[in-house]
């Protein structure tokens, strides 16, 4: 236990900070973690659907999330992820195109012969290509040097509009770069990881062993402002009162945090860049009676579809989880402010799901056992040229206030487990490691952690199997 135990206050329930709640309690810090939702989890959060729960957005993990699933030994559960192979596939003009190998690449239709034979030596050079020099030039100029003027309007451009939306044009190289290196497989193919029990496993987990180490966890508290009193304390505001912290972690987005500084904290921390936007997204979550698709992943990056994607789920999730319907996630990234984002659930429904059977022609209303509406405003940070010198500092008052988001993760692919690289950041900042011993009473739990890596860790260059990365 650390010789000076502080009180510490998280701000955020999401995965950054219920890993930084854990190290931190570890260490034998008074933590009070405060989420202003009914859940834990932010992305991961679920609902109920039949007896069992699903993830309002959906989620996978790959063997190289090392940081995530080290997290998830330190709470015992890691052995209860499960692996499968899954596929990805290409829609276009009503065919499904696979792209998996690079003999897929040589039969996808939608590219002449000699721009397949270019997007596949740009999948190659990303590979190999070191990361120097991509924070400053755009993934529009990169992959147009690379694969050529035709084949980035025609392959590359549908699926960078897909996920920036008018924005992607100064998304920098080095954020398609990691995409190149993040899906590591072998040979036999691409791979993908979930959990017994959903993602609402490891919250409950997290909060179980939270509590076990003495934290508090308040739902539903939504904090109103962050500032400094007169004798330097950090002040939490939310409705029910104020409290006074030793120190604070932040882990909500950026937008959020500036509306939410108070004006003694604002004269003493560095101005946070208020230039990186996020991206928001709608899932629309169908429960099927019988399998849509082979593919986990469809790419629908074309005009004539409402949704970017469709995820099926059931490829990888075992019946005990989801029982013997199948779960399809239709996604579309849009900005908050989009008048789309903001339209009816009805509407929704109304326009995505005749689509979805336009697409796939098979499907019948009578296939449909039910459909759910998900909204995030802020998902993906739309990135800009330099975004590194962007980033905000991990730490923003010296000993006294941390913050830990999305928007410092770059380039590491904003993912659960980019969260967690991000939460070992900003407690390495704090002087926290990874390392503690957890309560007796927890015996269900794991001691065994990994050795932290005390430097921002680079996206790892290990090459890739797929010819195309999946934006």
């Amino acid at each position: 236990m650390s010789a000076s135990p502080k009180s510490v206050a998280v701000l955020g329930g999401g995965i950054s900070g219920l890993t930084c709640a854990l190290r931190i309690a570890q260490e034998g810090h008074r933590v009070t973690l405060i989420e202003g939702s009914e859940q834990l989890g932010g992305l991961g959060t679920f609902f109920e659907h039949d007896g069992r729960t699903f993830e309002k957005f959906y989620h996978c993990m790959l063997p190289s999330d090392g940081p995530l699933l080290r997290v998830l030994e330190t709470l015992g559960i890691r052995n209860e992820v499960y692996w499968k192979p899954t596929t990805f596939a290409y829609a276009h003009q009503g065919r499904f195109f696979p792209l998996n190998t690079a003999l897929d690449l040589l039969k996808f239709a939608p590219l002449r012969f000699i721009d397949r034979i270019r997007v596949g030596i740009t999948g190659l050079y990303g590979r190999l290509v070191s990361a120097k020099g991509l924070d400053n030039i755009t993934t529009v100029k990169w992959l147009t040097r690379l694969s050529g003027a035709r084949a980035f309007a025609k392959f590359w451009q549908p699926m960078l509009e897909a996920k920036f939306g008018d924005r992607y044009h100064d998304v920098p190289a080095l954020w398609f770069w990691t995409r190149f290196n993040r899906e590591k497989g072998e040979s036999s193919g691409e791979c993908k990881g979930y959990i017994k029990g959903g993602y609402k496993h490891i919250t409950d987990t997290f909060a179980r062993v939270l509590r076990a180490l003495g934290s508090e966890i308040r739902l539903n508290t939504t904090v109103q402002s962050i500032d400094l009193d007169a004798d330097g304390r950090t002040i939490v505001t939310t409705a029910a009162g104020r409290d006074a912290f030793d120190q604070i972690v932040i882990t909500l987005p950026t937008p959020q945090v500036q509306q939410l500084i108070g004006p003694a904290l604002r004269r003493e921390m560095p101005a946070l860049d208020t230039s990186t936007d996020y991206q928001g997204v709608i899932n629309c979550l169908l429960f099927l009676k019988k399998p849509l698709t082979t593919h986990y992943w469809v790419a629908t990056p074309g005009s004539e579809h409402p949704f970017d994607g469709v995820v099926e789920t059931s490829t990888l999730t075992d019946t005990a989880d989801r029982g013997r319907r199948h779960v399809v996630y239709l996604t579309k990234y849009l900005h908050r402010s989009d008048e789309r984002f903001a339209a009816s659930d009805d509407c929704v429904r109304a326009y995505w799901i005749p689509a979805l059977k336009q697409l796939f022609p098979q499907l019948q209303d009578d296939d449909i056992e039910a459909s759910h509406i998900f909204r995030a405003p802020f998902v993906e940070p739309i990135y800009k040229l330099g975004q590194m010198q962007l980033r905000p500092p991990e730490e923003l008052i010296k000993n006294k206030v941390y913050l830990a988001n999305t928007a410092q993760v770059y380039p590491v692919v904003t993912s659960w487990n980019g969260s967690v690289i991000q939460a070992e950041c900003t407690l390495a900042t704090m002087g926290i490691g990874p390392s503690a011993r957890l309560p007796a009473e927890s015996t269900t739990i794991s001691s065994r952690t990994a050795t932290l890596k005390l430097a921002r860790p680079r996206a790892s260059a290990t090459p890739l199997r797929p010819v195309v990365a999946k934006v």
